[in-house]
């Protein structure tokens, strides 16, 4: 079946052009009085074959883009605080940039269908960003610069969506390869095969590996062929699940990346990140700057519970996860209906300050592949209140003494927690009216976070849309150079949240070395600490540590104290796993276990075996499970 053909065969020969946008079909026209009054009868087409489509203006109906912007800010009234108007020419679009996006959208979206019925561009409304975010200017930058061959781009992806497959003259298999994470924490990548398919899903580092060959994912077995790759998924954006995906643009990968919008911009900046940190490391970088402008124009970015078609025999649906800004949990519908697969990512089946915790509500389940990073039987857990109220105390006995504490952070995630806590702590009188510095990518992604309130709580959203935006508090003073971060160790008591959060590089290693032989200071580890990384050397009470020093390796002292708070993490702890897989509607029949140590996997697989008489399975990295 032609399903372009399907379309125009039910429609007035009004269509002047008809491509797919990914799984989307976008009809344009030149008639105008169909652009204007056709909604009912596309309706009903959409109604018949239960595709999404789109109807547009053609370019040659279209105000010119000076008369359309001076129409458009006419109707716009100065309280949409309009920051940016653009014009994507080659899709008919027009996109609105503005600080209350809502007053641009109008009440039942009077407002755009009054600037489409007046210009005959189709307004896309993004808010504005509370903190100026350098990454997402640069990201639309690179969309709108390259619309012509998005255009293109996405054309051919639904060209090969949509291509023939009969369910019934193909035997149907699923299987799933773990080329990283398999009873470890790091290296997330699978790859999910069909007769029809082949996708991955997720590409990371192992941060704290000592070799090239224990960092990267399995990508040199046989069954591994880039050019064979159909689709992308990226669960969310840290490296250990994403540090490699641009590295698969510079092999020679051309296909589609699926993911939310927040998780493409923080994906890209950390990718930055890291070619910066290759060279700080005097190593060369895995990939350049322009294999991550490949990732982003190859980007197909989703809401949550937003359906869509990847290729002809897989449907994707992200859901909430609940671990950091945008992060998803996969569902994959295989073969029509035939299996539904859940890959969970990271995720947290609990509540925290910044997001809702992850959804269990599917419409179908039937393999769950879910993480144990702290999946063992001591792994429960304490009150959140009751961390919360340790971190404070630990903080203000620190400040007491006339010391700092250093808190290593996940720019991505952890932080912004962190900043939660201690912002409501001091303007609840809890703790001093100390400086809180914010070192390393934290702000950039601080700035993220403000340009997509939709994906965080209620609480945290309704603060950003009410101008009491808690992350440009007074209280967090940004520290933007070598000479600010000198006058941060120089100076008097303090709190300092720094990047990396597992110690592997970054500003918190810096501060490290300059507070670590100071009896008065205290470090403090709210995020996991990998298996042979510094920072679980700390943990388990290194009182010496190789560190390199101005060029040279030496043995720094730790007299500083340590502390560790597990209760902030974003991964689900023993029993919020064991509670996730509990009220899955419906729940699993098979479960797999994976992004944990081997010890903590195998026992979560054991409990939820004995719980549920669920069947579960832990592969090793290599090995390959048919799921049907």
């Amino acid at each position: 079946m032609d399903i372009i053909k399907t379309i125009l065969a039910d429609l007035p020969k009004v269509i002047s052009n008809a491509l797919f946008e990914g799984a989307n079909i976008v009809l344009y026209t030149d008639d105008m009085d169909f652009f204007k009054n056709g909604e009912q009868q596309i309706k009903a087409v959409v109604n018949k074959i239960k595709k999404r489509i789109e109807l547009r203006a053609d370019e040659k109906i279209l105000l010119k883009p000076e008369i359309a912007e001076k129409e458009i800010r006419n109707i716009l009234n100065h309280e949409a605080e309009v920051t940016e108007i653009i014009f994507d020419i080659q899709r008919s679009m027009v996109i609105i940039e503005a600080k209350k996006p809502g007053v641009v959208i109008g009440k039942q979206g009077s407002v755009l269908n009054e600037i489409k019925n007046r210009t005959f561009w189709t307004p896309v409304v993004q808010r504005s960003p509370a903190i100026e975010s350098k990454i997402t200017d640069n990201i639309r930058e690179v969309l709108y610069e390259n619309n012509n061959y998005r255009k293109r781009f996405l054309n051919a992806t639904g060209k090969s969506i949509y291509k023939e497959w009969n369910p019934e003259k193909v035997e149907m298999w699923i299987r799933v390869t773990f080329l990283g994470g398999g009873r470890q924490v790091g290296r997330s990548c699978l790859l999910l095969q069909t007769p029809n398919s082949k996708i991955i899903m997720d590409c990371g580092i192992n941060p704290a590996a000592n070799t090239d060959k224990e960092k990267f994912p399995y990508l040199d077995i046989s069954d591994f062929d880039i050019h064979s790759i159909d689709a992308i998924i990226l669960s969310h954006a840290h490296l250990d699940h994403s540090g490699v995906i641009p590295y698969l643009y510079k092999m020679g990968y051309k296909g589609p990346i699926y993911m939310t919008a927040p998780t493409r911009d923080i994906a890209s900046l950390l990718a930055l990140d890291f070619i910066g940190v290759s060279y700080k490391q005097a190593t060369a970088p895995l990939y350049s700057s322009k294999d991550i402008k490949e990732m982003v124009k190859h980007s197909i970015t989703l809401d949550y519970n937003e359906v869509t078609d990847i290729t002809p025999d897989l449907r994707l649906t992200l859901y909430n996860s609940g671990h950091c800004l945008g992060s998803s949990m996969v569902h994959l519908n295989i073969g029509n209906g035939l299996h539904n697969l859940l890959y969970t990512g990271d995720f947290k089946y609990g509540k925290s300050r910044l997001l809702d915790q992850a959804t269990t509500n599917f419409h179908r389940l039937e393999t769950a592949i879910i993480e144990s990073t702290y999946g063992g039987k001591d792994n429960v857990l304490p009150p959140r209140k009751e961390q919360e109220e340790k971190l404070i105390d630990l903080i203000n006995k620190t400040i007491e003494r006339k010391g700092k504490v250093l808190i290593p952070e996940l720019g991505l995630g952890r932080s912004q927690e962190t900043m939660l806590i201690l912002e409501d702590a001091i303007t609840q009188g809890k703790l001093p009216n100390i400086p809180v510095y914010i070192d390393g990518m934290i702000w950039d992604i601080n700035a993220i976070h403000t340009a997509y309130p939709d994906f965080l709580n209620p609480i945290v959203r309704n603060q950003i849309f009410q101008d009491k935006n808690p992350f440009v508090s007074k209280i967090f003073k940004r520290v933007g150079s070598a000479q600010e971060r000198k006058e941060v160790i120089e100076g008097g008591p303090c709190v300092v949240l720094a990047t990396s959060g597992m110690l592997v590089g970054g500003a918190s290693v810096e501060y490290l070395k300059h507070f670590s032989e100071n009896k008065r200071n205290a470090m403090v580890f709210v995020c996991y600490q990998p298996a042979g990384g510094l920072g679980r050397q700390l943990q388990d009470g290194d009182k010496q540590i190789k560190m390199n020093v101005e060029g040279k390796d030496k043995m720094v002292k730790i007299l500083m104290d340590i502390h560790t708070i597990e209760g902030f993490t974003g991964h689900s702890g023993r029993n919020e796993l064991l509670n996730f897989i509990n009220h899955s509607n419906p729940r699993p029949k098979r479960v797999i276990i994976n992004h944990g140590e081997s010890s903590k996997s195998i026992d979560l697989a054991s409990s939820i075996y004995k719980l549920n008489r669920i069947e579960t399975t832990v592969p090793r990295n290599l090995e390959t499970i048919r799921i049907r």
